[in-house]
Parts: C-alpha cells; sequence; structure tokens
C-alpha cells in the first residue's frame, strides 16, 4: 500500500513500444499515467484505454519571462485545456523557458527583473485561465547543469519563488527531485519548504536519470519526509528504466510504499 498516487511517464519506459501499447502496461500494472506533448497523439485513442492520467505539457510555445512570447504561452495553455478534457487530465505542466530538444528555445545566462515580473504577470493569466477551467497548472524545476541549458529561473528555488509570488490557487509546483538533486541537493528540506506550494512530486535517481534505487537518492527517505509534511498527492516517475521497464515501476512502487 501507499500514501501516494503513483503515477509514470508514459515517454521514458517500455520505450520500445507505441505509446498506446505503453500507456496499456502502465495502467495494467496499476499505475496512473502522465504524457508529455498532447498535440502529436491520438487523444480520443489514449483516452479509451481507460487509464489515468495525471498530467501533460501544459503549452506548446513561448516563455513565461520573455515580453515578446508570453502571449503565446497564454493561448497554446487555453489550447492545452482543451485537449486535456480530452484524457481528463487536471494538472497542466509548465516551464519557465520553452524547451526544444530539452534546451532552451532562447537562451539565456542570467536573469532579470522584467524576466521576474513578466513571469508573475504570465502566470496570474495561466491561474486565471486554469481556475474557470478546473485545472492546476504546474511550474517544473529543471537543472541547467545537465540536462536543460540556458533556462533561466530554473532552479526550484526559484520556482517557488514564482509559485509563492503569484500566489494563485491554480498555480502550483511540480517539484521535480531528480533536477533539484543536481542542482541544489539538500531535497528533504526543500520538501519541507516547498510544502503547500506542491503540486505533484517527480522522481529520478541520480546520477543516470533511472528508476528509485540505481544512484545516490534515499527515495524511501523522500517518502517519509513527504508523509512527515501531509503529502498525499501524485508521484510521478520520470525516469528511464535501468533493464527491464516492469522492474523499474516495482522498484519505484516499493520506493514509496
Amino acid at each position: 500500500m501507499t500514501d501516494f498516487e503513483l503515477a509514470v511517464s508514459s515517454e521514458m519506459v517500455f520505450a520500445e513500444l507505441p505509446i498506446i501499447d505503453r500507456v496499456h502496461r502502465i495502467h495494467d500494472m496499476g499505475f496512473a499515467v502522465e504524457i508529455w506533448s498532447w498535440h502529436d497523439k491520438d487523444l480520443a485513442a489514449l483516452a479509451a484505454t481507460g487509464a489515468r492520467f495525471t498530467s501533460m505539457t501544459g503549452y506548446l510555445h513561448g516563455d513565461l519571462i520573455d515580453p515578446l512570447t508570453c502571449d503565446e504561452v497564454v493561448r497554446t495553455a487555453e489550447l492545452s485545456i482543451k485537449a486535456a478534457e480530452t484524457l481528463g487530465v487536471s494538472r497542466l505542466n509548465l516551464h519557465t523557458a520553452e524547451l526544444v530538444d530539452g534546451h532552451a528555445a532562447r537562451p539565456r545566462q542570467r536573469a532579470t527583473g522584467e524576466m521576474w515580473l513578466t513571469a508573475l504577470r504570465t502566470l496570474e493569466r495561466i491561474g486565471d485561465l486554469g481556475a474557470k477551467a478546473g485545472v492546476q497548472f504546474c511550474v517544473e524545476n529543471l537543472n541547467t547543469i545537465v540536462d536543460h541549458p540556458g533556462v533561466p529561473l530554473a532552479r526550484a528555488k526559484d520556482t517557488l519563488a514564482l509559485i509563492e509570488g503569484v500566489a494563485h490557487p491554480n498555480v502550483r509546483m511540480m517539484l521535480d527531485l531528480y533536477h533539484a538533486q543536481i542542482g541544489e541537493g539538500n531535497l528533504i528540506e526543500l520538501i519541507r519548504r516547498c510544502g503547500d506550494a506542491i503540486g505533484e512530486i517527480q522522481v529520478a535517481d541520480v546520477p543516470g536519470r533511472c528508476e528509485p534505487g540505481t544512484g545516490e537518492i534515499n527515495y524511501p527517505a523522500i517518502a517519509k519526509a513527504l508523509r512527515g509534511i501531509g503529502y498525499t498527492g501524485t508521484v510521478g516517475l520520470e525516469s528511464w528504466a535501468s533493464g527491464e521497464s516492469e522492474a523499474a515501476l516495482e522498484a519505484f512502487r516499493a520506493a514509496f510504499s
């Protein structure tokens, strides 16, 4: 038994299978399902699998922090809300800057006051969209050392500051502990600090971005810390499988049970 809803990214496991078959396999093992992009998938076919979908990407283009492109984030967030209705997804993921193959589409090496203010104002607009539609938008922290160079305001402490600054009930934090371990560490104190700002927890081990138990993060201790703050929401496995995907999912389940 687990105190959390466990979900698995269908983008990263059972990689040898078509996406529909991946969803079936994840669902059959008793997990909820997460996807990244939605515009390139047959959403009706995904919905027909009977799986529960917990999150997906909440925008297509634009940067939260850029006055020239933030309107595009809002416009495509509206499209994402409509797409989410097909799958019953109530949690939509955002980044502070658009990613192309994992890298910032428009790289920046430093943050400015204008970026902070633009991100806050854009998140207010997106939060209002979420409130009307009954969905929650979550801003994900990223690491810029290994996976996502050139993304400003990407660290967990920055995304948390944005969430607390906008103070909107439909804007929360997608706290990715893999990214936080690479960029910041001190994960248990980070969890306690983020508290009610957390909309979802995402996990993978470091190094390698594989399932819990393959690296340096003590995920049973993380689970205990989450229980300690009263968190009972979704924990999403966003990792590669170090071997067989079935074994990776079972290791994930064991770490949070």
